[in-house]
Protein backbone atom coordinates (compact mmCIF):
# COMPACT_ATOMS: atom_id res chain seq x y z
CA UNK A 1 0.00 0.00 0.00
CA UNK A 2 1.10 3.47 -0.96
CA UNK A 3 0.48 6.79 0.40
CA UNK A 4 1.32 9.82 -2.05
CA UNK A 5 0.79 12.94 -0.44
CA UNK A 6 1.31 16.57 -2.38
CA UNK A 7 3.40 19.35 0.26
CA UNK A 8 1.75 18.10 3.87
CA UNK A 9 3.44 17.29 6.61
CA UNK A 10 2.28 13.94 7.52
CA UNK A 11 2.16 12.31 10.81
CA UNK A 12 1.20 9.07 9.76
CA UNK A 13 5.09 7.43 9.96
CA UNK A 14 4.30 6.84 13.89
CA UNK A 15 1.15 5.08 13.17
CA UNK A 16 1.70 2.28 10.63
CA UNK A 17 5.00 1.17 9.54
CA UNK A 18 6.99 -0.47 6.86
CA UNK A 19 6.40 -3.98 8.61
CA UNK A 20 2.32 -3.26 8.37
CA UNK A 21 2.97 -3.38 4.71
CA UNK A 22 2.98 0.57 4.33
CA UNK A 23 5.11 2.63 2.25
CA UNK A 24 4.74 6.84 2.31
CA UNK A 25 6.35 8.60 -0.63
CA UNK A 26 6.42 12.34 -0.50
CA UNK A 27 5.42 14.40 -4.00
CA UNK A 28 6.76 17.90 -4.12
CA UNK A 29 5.09 19.81 -7.03
CA UNK A 30 6.34 23.20 -6.61
CA UNK A 31 3.89 26.41 -6.77
CA UNK A 32 6.94 28.86 -7.11
CA UNK A 33 9.84 28.59 -9.47
CA UNK A 34 12.00 28.51 -6.45
CA UNK A 35 10.82 25.08 -5.08
CA UNK A 36 11.37 23.50 -8.70
CA UNK A 37 15.08 23.27 -7.64
CA UNK A 38 16.65 20.17 -5.94
CA UNK A 39 18.74 21.92 -3.36
CA UNK A 40 16.22 23.87 -2.47
CA UNK A 41 14.40 20.84 -1.58
CA UNK A 42 16.98 18.77 0.03
CA UNK A 43 16.45 22.59 2.23
CA UNK A 44 12.88 21.77 2.73
CA UNK A 45 13.11 18.11 3.68
CA UNK A 46 16.33 19.07 6.61
CA UNK A 47 14.44 21.86 7.53
CA UNK A 48 10.91 20.08 8.11
CA UNK A 49 12.34 16.67 9.26
CA UNK A 50 11.48 14.77 6.91
CA UNK A 51 12.45 11.08 6.96
CA UNK A 52 10.45 9.56 4.21
CA UNK A 53 11.36 9.43 0.31
CA UNK A 54 10.33 12.70 -1.60
CA UNK A 55 9.84 12.89 -5.51
CA UNK A 56 10.63 16.50 -7.03
CA UNK A 57 7.58 16.83 -9.22
CA UNK A 58 8.98 19.89 -11.03
CA UNK A 59 7.00 19.32 -14.57
CA UNK A 60 3.68 18.43 -12.45
CA UNK A 61 3.63 15.26 -14.55
CA UNK A 62 2.26 13.37 -11.16
CA UNK A 63 0.13 16.29 -10.75
CA UNK A 64 -1.87 15.67 -13.76
CA UNK A 65 -1.82 12.33 -14.01
CA UNK A 66 -3.65 12.26 -10.49
CA UNK A 67 -5.67 14.91 -11.58
CA UNK A 68 -4.59 16.84 -7.90
CA UNK A 69 -5.77 20.70 -7.37
CA UNK A 70 -4.95 22.25 -4.57
CA UNK A 71 -1.82 21.56 -1.84
CA UNK A 72 -2.42 19.15 0.23
CA UNK A 73 -3.78 16.15 -1.20
CA UNK A 74 -3.47 13.20 -0.40
CA UNK A 75 -3.46 9.69 -2.65
CA UNK A 76 -3.38 5.90 -1.23
CA UNK A 77 -2.31 3.51 -3.75
CA UNK A 78 -3.08 -0.02 -3.85
CA UNK A 79 -0.68 -2.83 -4.37
CA UNK A 80 -1.00 -2.94 -7.96
CA UNK A 81 -0.89 1.16 -8.18
CA UNK A 82 -4.76 1.28 -8.28
CA UNK A 83 -5.76 4.61 -6.46
CA UNK A 84 -7.52 3.88 -3.77
CA UNK A 85 -8.68 7.28 -2.17
CA UNK A 86 -7.99 10.83 -2.12
CA UNK A 87 -8.24 13.42 0.69
CA UNK A 88 -8.08 17.30 0.19
CA UNK A 89 -6.88 19.62 2.20
CA UNK A 90 -6.16 19.02 6.05
CA UNK A 91 -7.93 18.14 9.18
CA UNK A 92 -8.60 14.49 7.52
CA UNK A 93 -6.40 12.73 9.93
CA UNK A 94 -9.16 10.28 11.58
CA UNK A 95 -10.46 9.66 8.17
CA UNK A 96 -6.84 8.52 7.18
CA UNK A 97 -5.92 6.53 9.92
CA UNK A 98 -9.67 4.47 9.68
CA UNK A 99 -9.37 4.26 5.62
CA UNK A 100 -5.19 3.17 5.67
CA UNK A 101 -5.67 0.20 8.46
CA UNK A 102 -8.84 -1.45 6.36
CA UNK A 103 -7.04 -1.31 3.08
CA UNK A 104 -4.01 -2.19 5.05
CA UNK A 105 -6.27 -5.46 6.62
CA UNK A 106 -7.89 -6.21 3.20
CA UNK A 107 -4.79 -6.74 1.62
CA UNK A 108 -2.98 -8.87 4.10
CA UNK A 109 -5.83 -11.14 4.27
CA UNK A 110 -5.57 -11.90 0.31
CA UNK A 111 -1.64 -11.68 0.62
CA UNK A 112 -1.05 -8.86 -1.95
CA UNK A 113 1.55 -7.05 0.07
CA UNK A 114 4.75 -7.68 1.08
CA UNK A 115 6.33 -6.49 4.59
CA UNK A 116 9.96 -6.56 3.13
CA UNK A 117 12.07 -3.43 4.85
CA UNK A 118 13.48 -0.59 2.49
CA UNK A 119 16.74 0.82 3.02
CA UNK A 120 16.66 4.15 3.00
CA UNK A 121 19.46 6.52 3.87
CA UNK A 122 18.73 10.00 5.65
CA UNK A 123 20.64 13.09 3.65
CA UNK A 124 20.73 14.70 7.45
CA UNK A 125 22.84 11.78 8.43
CA UNK A 126 25.66 13.55 6.07
CA UNK A 127 25.46 16.78 7.25
CA UNK A 128 28.27 18.19 9.40
CA UNK A 129 27.36 19.37 12.48
CA UNK A 130 26.36 23.47 13.06
CA UNK A 131 26.41 26.35 15.68
CA UNK A 132 22.82 26.86 13.62
CA UNK A 133 20.40 24.63 11.73
CA UNK A 134 17.57 26.36 9.70
CA UNK A 135 17.32 29.89 11.95
CA UNK A 136 13.67 30.96 11.68
CA UNK A 137 13.48 34.29 12.83
CA UNK A 138 16.31 37.03 14.86
CA UNK A 139 15.21 39.90 17.07
CA UNK A 140 16.93 42.66 19.17
CA UNK A 141 16.14 43.81 22.44
CA UNK A 142 15.29 47.61 23.43
CA UNK A 143 19.14 48.44 24.35
CA UNK A 144 20.48 46.85 21.26
CA UNK A 145 22.70 44.66 23.60
CA UNK A 146 21.17 41.33 22.84
CA UNK A 147 20.34 38.95 19.90
CA UNK A 148 17.20 36.89 20.56
CA UNK A 149 17.44 33.63 17.60
CA UNK A 150 15.20 30.99 16.94
CA UNK A 151 17.30 28.13 16.16
CA UNK A 152 14.44 26.39 14.27
CA UNK A 153 16.40 23.25 12.93
CA UNK A 154 17.63 23.02 16.79
CA UNK A 155 14.30 23.35 18.46
CA UNK A 156 15.65 25.92 20.67
CA UNK A 157 15.88 29.69 21.44
CA UNK A 158 19.32 31.26 21.86
CA UNK A 159 20.41 34.24 23.32
CA UNK A 160 23.78 35.91 22.85
CA UNK A 161 25.61 39.24 23.03
CA UNK A 162 25.35 41.71 19.95
CA UNK A 163 28.91 39.78 19.49
CA UNK A 164 27.60 36.66 19.01
CA UNK A 165 28.74 35.53 22.43
CA UNK A 166 26.23 33.15 23.95
CA UNK A 167 24.05 33.73 26.56
CA UNK A 168 21.54 31.20 27.29
CA UNK A 169 20.71 27.98 24.90
CA UNK A 170 16.80 27.31 25.72
CA UNK A 171 15.85 23.76 24.53
CA UNK A 172 17.02 21.32 21.70
CA UNK A 173 18.73 19.68 20.07
CA UNK A 174 15.19 17.51 19.88
CA UNK A 175 12.03 18.55 19.41
CA UNK A 176 9.44 18.35 22.10
CA UNK A 177 6.73 20.21 24.21
CA UNK A 178 7.45 20.50 28.01
CA UNK A 179 7.61 23.77 30.08
CA UNK A 180 10.14 24.04 32.98
CA UNK A 181 13.38 24.99 33.53
CA UNK A 182 15.88 26.22 30.79
CA UNK A 183 17.48 22.69 31.61
CA UNK A 184 14.15 20.54 30.81
CA UNK A 185 12.68 22.85 28.61
CA UNK A 186 11.73 21.90 24.89
CA UNK A 187 9.98 23.48 21.65
CA UNK A 188 9.40 22.09 18.17
CA UNK A 189 10.33 23.88 15.20
CA UNK A 190 10.05 27.61 17.42
CA UNK A 191 9.84 30.96 14.70
CA UNK A 192 9.11 34.33 15.79
CA UNK A 193 10.28 35.58 19.09
CA UNK A 194 9.92 39.28 20.91
CA UNK A 195 11.79 40.12 24.12
CA UNK A 196 11.06 43.06 26.32
CA UNK A 197 12.90 43.52 29.27
CA UNK A 198 14.07 39.99 30.35
CA UNK A 199 10.78 38.03 28.75
CA UNK A 200 10.62 36.14 25.50
CA UNK A 201 7.72 35.25 23.91
CA UNK A 202 7.61 32.34 21.35
CA UNK A 203 5.97 31.53 18.55
CA UNK A 204 6.23 28.02 19.42
CA UNK A 205 4.91 26.72 15.44
CA UNK A 206 5.08 22.91 15.68
CA UNK A 207 3.43 22.65 18.88
CA UNK A 208 0.52 25.45 17.95
CA UNK A 209 1.49 27.11 21.05
CA UNK A 210 2.53 30.53 22.56
CA UNK A 211 5.63 30.42 25.26
CA UNK A 212 7.04 32.68 27.61
CA UNK A 213 10.40 32.62 28.62
CA UNK A 214 11.84 34.71 31.79
CA UNK A 215 15.41 34.99 31.69
CA UNK A 216 15.80 36.08 35.72
CA UNK A 217 13.71 32.79 37.03
CA UNK A 218 15.39 30.66 33.67
CA UNK A 219 11.67 29.39 33.06
CA UNK A 220 9.24 28.48 30.60
CA UNK A 221 5.64 28.46 30.79
CA UNK A 222 3.04 28.15 27.89
CA UNK A 223 0.50 31.30 27.89
CA UNK A 224 -1.28 30.21 24.90
CA UNK A 225 -2.52 26.78 23.14
CA UNK A 226 -3.29 23.07 24.37
CA UNK A 227 -0.70 21.23 22.05
CA UNK A 228 -2.70 20.29 19.52
CA UNK A 229 -3.22 21.99 15.79
CA UNK A 230 -6.95 23.89 16.64
CA UNK A 231 -9.68 24.92 13.92
CA UNK A 232 -11.01 27.60 15.78
CA UNK A 233 -10.99 30.96 13.68
CA UNK A 234 -12.72 32.91 16.31
CA UNK A 235 -11.01 32.24 19.69
CA UNK A 236 -11.62 34.01 22.99
CA UNK A 237 -10.67 31.84 25.86
CA UNK A 238 -8.27 32.07 28.14
CA UNK A 239 -4.97 31.92 26.51
CA UNK A 240 -3.24 28.46 27.64
CA UNK A 241 -7.47 27.26 27.21
CA UNK A 242 -7.64 28.48 23.58
CA UNK A 243 -6.10 26.03 20.62
CA UNK A 244 -4.21 27.72 18.06
CA UNK A 245 -2.94 26.87 14.90
CA UNK A 246 0.25 27.12 13.65
CA UNK A 247 1.82 30.36 15.19
CA UNK A 248 4.50 31.90 13.12
CA UNK A 249 5.26 35.21 14.19
CA UNK A 250 4.83 37.13 17.84
CA UNK A 251 5.39 40.94 17.96
CA UNK A 252 4.39 43.57 21.00
CA UNK A 253 1.83 46.17 20.46
CA UNK A 254 -0.92 48.48 22.20
CA UNK A 255 -4.44 48.28 22.70
CA UNK A 256 -6.70 51.08 22.13
CA UNK A 257 -6.28 51.77 25.92
CA UNK A 258 -3.85 54.72 26.37
CA UNK A 259 -2.46 53.30 30.01
CA UNK A 260 -0.24 50.61 29.33
CA UNK A 261 2.39 50.12 26.63
CA UNK A 262 2.90 46.45 24.62
CA UNK A 263 0.07 45.13 26.20
CA UNK A 264 -0.90 43.08 23.52
CA UNK A 265 0.87 40.24 22.07
CA UNK A 266 0.28 39.98 18.05
CA UNK A 267 0.24 36.71 16.81
CA UNK A 268 0.75 36.00 12.81
CA UNK A 269 -1.19 32.62 12.74
CA UNK A 270 -0.18 30.70 9.62
CA UNK A 271 -2.48 27.86 10.42
CA UNK A 272 -5.81 29.65 9.87
CA UNK A 273 -4.69 32.58 7.92
CA UNK A 274 -5.20 35.42 10.67
CA UNK A 275 -3.89 37.71 13.13
CA UNK A 276 -4.69 37.09 16.46
CA UNK A 277 -4.04 38.66 19.71
CA UNK A 278 -2.98 37.58 23.28
CA UNK A 279 -3.49 40.34 26.20
CA UNK A 280 -0.93 40.99 28.42
CA UNK A 281 -2.82 42.68 30.51
CA UNK A 282 -6.80 43.72 30.64
CA UNK A 283 -8.01 46.13 27.51
CA UNK A 284 -9.87 47.01 24.39
CA UNK A 285 -9.02 46.08 20.78
CA UNK A 286 -10.27 47.91 18.07
CA UNK A 287 -13.58 47.27 17.07
CA UNK A 288 -13.94 45.31 19.95
CA UNK A 289 -15.10 44.85 23.51
CA UNK A 290 -13.18 45.08 27.32
CA UNK A 291 -11.17 42.09 27.29
CA UNK A 292 -9.36 40.21 30.53
CA UNK A 293 -5.92 39.67 30.71
CA UNK A 294 -4.44 36.55 29.27
CA UNK A 295 -7.72 36.64 26.61
CA UNK A 296 -6.27 34.89 23.07
CA UNK A 297 -8.64 35.82 20.21
CA UNK A 298 -8.62 36.66 16.49
CA UNK A 299 -8.65 40.44 15.40
CA UNK A 300 -8.03 40.17 12.17
CA UNK A 301 -8.61 37.74 9.07
CA UNK A 302 -11.99 35.59 7.86
CA UNK A 303 -9.99 32.34 7.96
CA UNK A 304 -10.43 32.20 4.29
CA UNK A 305 -6.49 31.93 2.55
CA UNK A 306 -7.15 34.58 0.13
CA UNK A 307 -5.39 38.57 -0.39
CA UNK A 308 -8.44 40.47 0.23
CA UNK A 309 -8.03 43.94 2.00
CA UNK A 310 -10.86 45.53 4.07
CA UNK A 311 -11.78 48.37 6.38
CA UNK A 312 -13.32 45.71 8.98
CA UNK A 313 -10.58 43.54 10.50
CA UNK A 314 -12.57 40.65 10.75
CA UNK A 315 -13.52 40.41 6.71
CA UNK A 316 -10.12 40.60 5.50
CA UNK A 317 -8.16 37.90 4.35
CA UNK A 318 -4.44 36.67 4.76
CA UNK A 319 -2.67 33.57 3.08
CA UNK A 320 -0.29 32.13 5.79
CA UNK A 321 0.71 35.43 7.45
CA UNK A 322 4.28 34.52 8.38
CA UNK A 323 5.68 38.06 9.92
CA UNK A 324 4.41 40.98 11.76
CA UNK A 325 4.31 44.11 10.59
CA UNK A 326 2.06 42.37 7.98
CA UNK A 327 4.24 39.67 5.56
CA UNK A 328 1.99 37.36 3.58
CA UNK A 329 3.72 34.79 2.04
CA UNK A 330 1.45 32.97 0.19
CA UNK A 331 0.05 35.78 -2.37
CA UNK A 332 3.59 37.20 -1.94
CA UNK A 333 2.28 40.61 -0.44
CA UNK A 334 3.24 43.05 2.38
CA UNK A 335 0.11 44.45 4.27
CA UNK A 336 -0.58 47.22 7.29
CA UNK A 337 -3.20 46.39 9.75
CA UNK A 338 -4.33 50.02 11.25
CA UNK A 339 -4.22 49.94 15.23
CA UNK A 340 -6.56 52.70 15.60
CA UNK A 341 -9.39 51.06 13.53
CA UNK A 342 -8.57 47.61 12.74
CA UNK A 343 -8.52 48.62 9.12
CA UNK A 344 -6.18 46.27 6.46
CA UNK A 345 -5.10 47.53 3.65
CA UNK A 346 -2.40 47.18 0.61
CA UNK A 347 1.40 48.29 0.50
CA UNK A 348 3.26 45.87 -2.03
CA UNK A 349 3.56 43.27 -4.00
CA UNK A 350 0.38 40.86 -5.13
CA UNK A 351 -2.68 41.61 -7.40
CA UNK A 352 -5.88 43.49 -7.32
CA UNK A 353 -7.68 39.74 -7.35
CA UNK A 354 -8.27 38.80 -4.09
CA UNK A 355 -8.22 35.41 -4.91
CA UNK A 356 -5.17 35.72 -7.41
CA UNK A 357 -2.32 33.92 -4.78
CA UNK A 358 -0.22 33.53 -7.74
CA UNK A 359 1.14 37.21 -8.24
CA UNK A 360 4.46 36.70 -7.50
CA UNK A 361 7.85 37.21 -9.38
CA UNK A 362 11.44 39.78 -8.21
CA UNK A 363 10.74 43.33 -9.72
CA UNK A 364 11.22 46.61 -7.59
CA UNK A 365 8.46 48.66 -8.46
CA UNK A 366 5.62 50.79 -5.93
CA UNK A 367 2.46 49.57 -4.54
CA UNK A 368 1.35 46.40 -6.41
CA UNK A 369 3.91 47.10 -9.67
CA UNK A 370 6.31 45.72 -7.33
CA UNK A 371 6.38 41.58 -6.71
CA UNK A 372 7.86 39.44 -3.87
CA UNK A 373 8.49 35.66 -4.07
CA UNK A 374 6.96 34.07 -0.79
CA UNK A 375 8.21 37.07 1.79
CA UNK A 376 8.82 35.27 5.36
CA UNK A 377 10.21 38.15 7.23
CA UNK A 378 9.78 41.73 8.37
CA UNK A 379 10.73 44.63 10.33
CA UNK A 380 10.56 47.86 11.19
CA UNK A 381 13.20 50.88 11.16
CA UNK A 382 12.35 53.49 13.43
CA UNK A 383 14.95 55.67 12.71
CA UNK A 384 14.65 55.84 9.15
CA UNK A 385 10.81 55.09 8.97
CA UNK A 386 11.22 52.27 6.68
CA UNK A 387 10.33 48.57 6.34
CA UNK A 388 12.70 45.88 5.92
CA UNK A 389 11.65 42.29 3.86
CA UNK A 390 13.22 38.88 4.03
CA UNK A 391 12.19 38.56 0.02
CA UNK A 392 12.91 34.31 0.51
CA UNK A 393 12.48 32.88 -2.57
CA UNK A 394 14.22 35.63 -4.37
CA UNK A 395 17.27 35.52 -2.14
CA UNK A 396 17.15 39.08 -1.65
CA UNK A 397 16.47 41.69 1.40
CA UNK A 398 14.28 44.34 0.33
CA UNK A 399 13.44 48.09 1.12
CA UNK A 400 9.97 49.62 1.77
CA UNK A 401 8.92 52.92 2.33
CA UNK A 402 5.89 53.02 3.20
CA UNK A 403 5.03 56.94 2.14
CA UNK A 404 5.67 56.35 -1.12
CA UNK A 405 5.02 52.71 -1.30
CA UNK A 406 8.50 51.82 -3.22
CA UNK A 407 10.18 48.68 -2.81
CA UNK A 408 13.48 47.84 -3.88
CA UNK A 409 16.57 45.28 -3.78
CA UNK A 410 18.49 46.24 -0.92
CA UNK A 411 21.21 43.22 -0.88
CA UNK A 412 21.19 40.03 -2.67
CA UNK A 413 21.79 39.32 -6.36
CA UNK A 414 19.03 36.71 -6.54
CA UNK A 415 21.49 33.97 -6.43
CA UNK A 416 20.88 30.92 -3.74
CA UNK A 417 24.43 30.69 -2.37
CA UNK A 418 26.38 32.46 0.76
CA UNK A 419 28.87 35.18 -0.39
CA UNK A 420 29.94 38.51 1.32
CA UNK A 421 30.63 40.77 -1.60
CA UNK A 422 31.99 43.76 -1.26
CA UNK A 423 29.03 46.12 -0.97
CA UNK A 424 25.00 44.53 -0.40
CA UNK A 425 24.43 44.56 -3.92
CA UNK A 426 27.16 41.88 -4.60
CA UNK A 427 25.97 39.56 -1.43
CA UNK A 428 24.36 36.44 -1.47
CA UNK A 429 21.67 34.59 0.50
CA UNK A 430 20.06 31.50 0.38
CA UNK A 431 16.16 32.26 1.67
CA UNK A 432 16.38 34.65 4.20
CA UNK A 433 14.09 33.85 7.17
CA UNK A 434 13.61 36.06 9.72
CA UNK A 435 15.92 38.90 8.14
CA UNK A 436 18.67 36.12 8.68
CA UNK A 437 19.74 33.57 6.02
CA UNK A 438 17.68 30.78 6.86
CA UNK A 439 19.56 27.59 4.19
CA UNK A 440 23.09 28.82 5.24
CA UNK A 441 22.69 28.55 8.95
CA UNK A 442 24.15 31.76 9.60
CA UNK A 443 23.16 35.07 11.08
CA UNK A 444 24.21 37.90 8.49
CA UNK A 445 24.13 41.61 9.92
CA UNK A 446 24.01 44.44 7.32
CA UNK A 447 25.33 47.59 8.25
CA UNK A 448 22.95 50.26 6.99
CA UNK A 449 25.62 52.89 7.90
CA UNK A 450 28.53 51.58 6.41
CA UNK A 451 26.84 49.43 3.71
CA UNK A 452 28.85 46.52 4.81
CA UNK A 453 27.53 43.06 5.49
CA UNK A 454 29.07 40.80 7.79
CA UNK A 455 28.34 37.03 9.47
CA UNK A 456 27.93 36.71 13.17
CA UNK A 457 30.19 34.52 14.34
CA UNK A 458 28.31 32.23 17.15
CA UNK A 459 30.75 32.43 19.74
CA UNK A 460 31.33 29.20 22.62
CA UNK A 461 29.08 27.43 20.03
CA UNK A 462 29.67 23.88 22.34
CA UNK A 463 27.28 25.50 24.73
CA UNK A 464 24.46 24.69 21.94
CA UNK A 465 25.10 20.95 22.78
CA UNK A 466 23.78 21.46 26.03
CA UNK A 467 20.44 23.23 27.74
CA UNK A 468 21.31 25.63 29.34
CA UNK A 469 24.96 27.54 29.64
CA UNK A 470 28.24 26.25 31.27
CA UNK A 471 30.59 28.09 32.85
CA UNK A 472 33.92 29.01 31.02
CA UNK A 473 36.99 27.63 31.87
CA UNK A 474 39.89 29.29 32.70
CA UNK A 475 43.10 28.34 30.94
CA UNK A 476 46.20 27.90 32.05
CA UNK A 477 48.25 31.10 31.62
CA UNK A 478 50.79 30.33 28.19
CA UNK A 479 54.35 30.57 28.43
CA UNK A 480 54.90 34.02 27.10
CA UNK A 481 58.18 34.72 25.33
CA UNK A 482 60.67 37.22 27.57
CA UNK A 483 59.77 41.12 26.65
CA UNK A 484 61.64 44.51 27.74
CA UNK A 485 61.12 45.70 31.09
CA UNK A 486 59.73 48.80 29.25
CA UNK A 487 57.20 47.09 26.38
CA UNK A 488 53.50 47.60 27.77
CA UNK A 489 51.65 44.75 28.94
CA UNK A 490 48.52 44.92 27.23
CA UNK A 491 45.71 41.99 28.37
CA UNK A 492 42.37 41.77 26.03
CA UNK A 493 39.60 39.72 27.20
CA UNK A 494 39.41 35.84 26.66
CA UNK A 495 38.02 34.20 23.66
CA UNK A 496 36.57 31.01 23.55
CA UNK A 497 36.07 29.11 20.13
CA UNK A 498 34.69 25.53 18.71
CA UNK A 499 36.80 22.94 17.68
CA UNK A 500 37.41 23.87 13.43
CA UNK A 501 36.36 27.57 14.11
CA UNK A 502 38.19 29.97 12.23
CA UNK A 503 39.66 33.58 13.84
CA UNK A 504 40.18 36.30 11.90
CA UNK A 505 42.23 39.37 14.03
CA UNK A 506 43.57 42.59 13.28
CA UNK A 507 47.12 43.44 14.87
CA UNK A 508 47.75 46.91 14.54
CA UNK A 509 51.35 48.45 15.54
CA UNK A 510 51.59 52.03 15.73
CA UNK A 511 54.87 53.71 16.74
CA UNK A 512 55.52 56.93 18.24
CA UNK A 513 55.32 60.45 15.78
CA UNK A 514 58.55 60.38 13.41
CA UNK A 515 59.49 56.92 14.64
CA UNK A 516 60.16 53.92 11.92
CA UNK A 517 61.89 50.39 12.49
CA UNK A 518 65.56 50.08 11.93
CA UNK A 519 65.98 47.78 9.25
CA UNK A 520 69.57 46.90 9.87
CA UNK A 521 68.33 45.69 13.51
CA UNK A 522 65.90 42.90 14.05
CA UNK A 523 62.42 43.13 14.34
CA UNK A 524 60.22 40.58 14.99
CA UNK A 525 56.46 39.66 16.72
CA UNK A 526 55.52 36.64 18.02
CA UNK A 527 52.54 34.26 18.85
CA UNK A 528 51.84 32.16 20.85
CA UNK A 529 49.18 29.34 21.73
CA UNK A 530 47.87 25.93 23.81
CA UNK A 531 47.60 23.09 22.01
CA UNK A 532 48.89 20.38 19.52
CA UNK A 533 47.59 22.40 16.13
CA UNK A 534 47.77 26.11 15.24
CA UNK A 535 47.07 26.73 11.70
CA UNK A 536 47.87 30.62 11.06
CA UNK A 537 47.31 32.34 7.39
CA UNK A 538 48.69 36.51 8.08
CA UNK A 539 49.08 39.23 5.91
CA UNK A 540 51.62 41.69 6.57
CA UNK A 541 50.92 45.09 5.55
CA UNK A 542 53.75 47.86 6.49
CA UNK A 543 54.24 51.22 5.87
CA UNK A 544 56.03 54.14 6.95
Amino acid sequence: LVILFLLSMFQCNTSFFLSDGLVIIGVHSAKFPNEKVLDNIKSAVLRYNIVHPVVNDADATLWHELEVSCWPTLVILGPRGNMLFSLVGEGHKEKLFLFTSVALKFYKERGQIKDNSIGIKLYRDSLPPSPLLFPGKVTVDNSGERLVIADTGHHRILVTQKNGQILHTIGGPNSGRKDGRFSEASFNSPQGIAIKNNVIYVADTENHLIRKIDLDLEIVTTVAGIGIQGVDKEGGAKGEEQPISSPWDVVFGNSVSETQEDDVLWIAMAGTHQIWALMLEGGKLPKGSDLKKGTCLRFAGSGNEENRNNTYPHKAGFAQPSGLSLASEEPSTVRTISLKDGAVKHLVGGERDPLNLFAFGDVDGAGINAKLQHPLGITWDKKRKLLYVADSYNHKIKVVDPKTKNCATLAGTGEASNVIGSSFTQSTFNEPGGLCTTNNHQIKVLDLETKILSMLPILNPEMCDVPDHLPVQKDKTANLPKLPKSAPNIQLHPLTVAPGQTIQFLLKLTLPPDSTLNEEAPNAWFITAEGKVLVLFYQLNRSR
